[in-house]
């Protein structure tokens, strides 16, 4: 595997907040799940989470909320691994409103949301980060990609 599946999900109504598009909330929601997704596709699924007692922790985040998404949008997210290694990871995900609920974007796509997370993998048990075993890292090695400009930006200050 040499890029992660794109990740979907529908807009439900009851996301949808006072000003007629997706809560800040949901887009959490969204990424969550996307997150959840990149975990199973690189063998850190509910089998392994049982099997190791270890999972990854989200411990650093940065939302950017670029379009309003509607009700009932069929939003495509796609995952970057930016890098993992020793007992972190971080990696990117680039939210997207789609034609259809089975489309891809295509290369003109307006991204309308971003997400760039840094996570530990964690030993719940012992309560402590702890290294990715070695076939966790072969699975997220070569999905390792360059990071989008947008990457490692902060919040600038209000003067």
């Amino acid at each position: 595997m040499t890029s992660l599946p794109l990740f979907r999900e529908t807009v439900h109504p009851e996301w949808i907040d006072y000003n007629g598009h997706l809560s800040e909330a949901f887009y959490v929601l969204v990424f969550g799940h996307a997150t959840d997704a990149m975990m199973d596709a690189t063998g850190m699924d509910a089998m392994y989470r049982a099997d190791s007692g270890c999972s990854l922790y989200t411990v650093e985040s940065h939302i950017r909320y670029l379009r309003d998404v509607p009700e009932g949008a069929h939003l495509g997210v796609r995952t970057r691994i930016l890098g993992a290694g020793g007992k972190k990871a971080h990696f990117t995900h680039e939210m997207f409103v789609l034609d259809a609920a089975n489309a891809a974007p295509d290369a003109d796509a307006t991204v309308v949301a971003t997400s760039e997370l840094l996570a530990l993998h964690v030993d719940q048990k012992a309560g402590r980060a702890t290294p990715f075993p070695e076939g966790v890292r072969d699975r997220l090695a070569p999905l390792v990609e360059t990071a989008p400009v947008w990457a490692g930006r902060s919040i600038a200050r209000v003067v």
